[in-house]
């Protein structure tokens, strides 16, 4: 059995989307993030870092794993599913896995705070993040010309970059012209398991999602 400690984002999505994939038991622990669950004592005991996902195998005596991609890679690696094992594929995975990780996550995260949740309005950042998420997803939609899925077969890389990508409206940032790009959104996002995965914990309205960060930023600032 799984725990999930997770909450409503792109990166809480990753994880559940992958253990619906996988059909893996799984209990949801969601946490608060306005009420600041993520920092309480108890959690930084699973995740130092005070984020979301993390999750705890309970039939590996308890193993936590924390950051997103790390749980990803745990949990096909423990099921053999969705991360090949020769070298080549595996590193084709990965690699546009922490193109996920280290690009898209990180870039569209910050359109996201300047957009939409930032006090004061700042152009030069919002459209300096708005034009580096416009140009991974150009080379996502370079990519997606020659292949199906982003590693070739479908894989943590797409479960990774899926839940960013079906919201980058809330960033600002538009695809048009990107019909790879397009067509793959559409193709994962109809798969069974990324449907009950992405409503994990609950389905929720983007508005209210920003108002939490928005509560949460300000009592972090205080």
């Amino acid at each position: 059995m799984i725990d999930l400690y997770t909450a409503p984002t792109p990166n809480g999505w990753k994880v559940s989307i992958l253990l619906e994939e996988l059909d893996l038991p799984y209990e949801v622990k969601a946490i608060n993030l306005g009420e600041l669950e993520q920092k309480e004592d108890w959690f930084l005991k699973i995740n130092p870092n005070g984020r979301i996902p993390a999750i705890v195998d309970r039939d590996a005596d308890d193993f936590a794993v924390f950051e997103s991609g790390a749980c990803l890679i745990y949990l096909a690696e423990k099921t053999g599913e969705f991360l090949p094992t020769d070298p080549k594929s595996r590193s084709t995975v990965l690699q546009w896995l922490m193109f996920q990780m280290g690009g898209v996550g990180p870039m569209q995260g910050q359109a996201n705070v300047f957009f939409r949740y930032a006090p004061e309005k700042i152009p030069f950042a919002i459209e300096r993040y708005q034009r580096e998420c416009r140009r991974l997803y150009e080379v996502l939609d370079r990519r997606l010309a020659e292949v199906p899925f982003l590693a070739g077969e479908y894989s943590i890389a797409d479960m990774a970059t899926w839940p960013w990508l079906r919201i980058h409206g809330w960033a600002g940032v538009e695809i048009d012209g990107l019909d790879h790009l397009q067509r793959w959104i559409e193709q994962v996002g109809e798969r069974p398991a990324v449907q009950k995965g992405k409503d994990v914990p609950l389905p929720i309205e983007m508005e209210k999602r920003g108002d939490d960060v928005k509560q949460a930023a300000a009592k972090m600032l205080v």
